[in-house]
């Protein structure tokens, strides 16, 4: 008898370890887990960067909560907003932009922050090496653009084209970054070059002005201030009738001519997936900077007819069929 008892009590035993071990995963993701946004400020690019986050964590099957702190362009609330977040009950943290991922990384060593949209992690002094963080509390995705693709694009577009404008915000270390990606591709493929730079949007329309007499078109890298006022730009570049070829989809939608981009879209669901393994135990250090490597065609028709600019036809059926089109 004792021995079928034994027999009863091993087979319990083992059917409670077993239904244990199917039902952990499900009990972990059931409760609630907590994730802290801070973000420079809002424009279209941002905005779809966090809307891809939120849609990833979503999907993730985790109870997600996020707290959100957006410091509107005021470079003084990020230090606040980050330490607030790093006080929290967050357990992971997520920057959309430069400039708030190295106020969280300043703000905490402990914490696992996954950068959104930062060009050059390494470059912001953000990683000691993109391809290996090590020791670092800190990993991400990278909003670096296909920058050689873009000028191609330019040449397609204007094959006569003489001189080439780049205007960036010199206070960006990301804007920074593209610029200097940007005047080695011009040095690289023989591409005349005027560049210009301002220190917040109070400068750009007096700025932007000064080069549209110089130039025969503008390229604008990866920069969150130009985005945020790229109506000033777009503006006076219509008035001398030339185009902008900016980094961002978002930015060719609110009035830039064409591009090949990262999705932002698609940079937030990285950044959602790479949390997720964080909160499921894998170490920022040991998790290798995330890159879109292909750009998305964007394309502004609007635009293009309001210039009287030609667009190429294998770029349009590429938009087409690949990409977006703005009408």
């Amino acid at each position: 008898m004792k021995k079928v008892l034994a027999a009863f009590a091993a087979i319990y035993l083992f059917l409670a370890a077993a239904l244990f071990i199917n039902i952990k995963p499900a009990d972990q993701k059931s409760k609630e887990v907590r994730v802290g946004v801070l973000t420079l400020m809002r424009h279209p690019a941002l905005d779809e960067i966090y809307r891809g986050y939120k849609a990833g964590l979503a999907k993730s099957g985790y109870k997600v909560k996020i707290d959100y702190q957006n410091a509107n362009n005021d470079q003084s609330n990020l230090k606040t907003m980050a330490e607030k977040l790093v006080n929290s009950q967050d357990q992971v943290l997520f920057g959309i932009t430069t400039p708030s991922s190295q106020a969280l990384a300043n703000a905490t060593k402990k914490k696992p922050i996954v950068l959104g949209a930062v060009t050059d992690p390494k470059g912001a002094g953000l990683v000691k090496n993109n391809k290996r963080p090590g020791g670092s509390n800190i990993t991400g995705v990278s909003d670096r653009a296909p920058i050689k693709q873009q000028l191609k694009l330019i040449q397609r577009f204007l094959p006569r084209l003489k001189t080439l404008g780049i205007i960036y915000t010199s206070s960006d270390s990301s804007a920074v970054s593209g610029y200097k990606q940007i005047v080695s591709y011009c040095k690289q493929m023989g591409i005349n070059y005027k560049a210009y730079s301002i220190s917040n949007s109070n400068d750009l329309n007096q700025v932007s002005q000064q080069m549209l007499t110089q130039v025969d078109a503008v390229i604008v890298p990866t920069d969150n201030t130009i985005a945020g006022a790229m109506q000033t730009l777009v503006k006076n570049a219509n008035a001398a009738e030339k185009p902008v070829f900016p980094a961002a989809g978002t930015m060719v939608k609110d009035g830039g001519l064409a591009t090949y981009s990262v999705d932002q879209y698609q940079l937030g669901l990285i950044g959602a997936k790479m949390t997720v393994q964080i909160l499921q135990g894998k170490k920022p250090g040991n998790m290798a900077i995330r890159y879109v490597e292909h750009g998305t065609p964007y394309l502004n028709l609007k635009e293009a007819k309001k210039l009287g600019t030609k667009v190429p036809a294998s770029f349009l059926k590429e938009a087409k069929s690949k990409g977006t089109i703005y009408k």
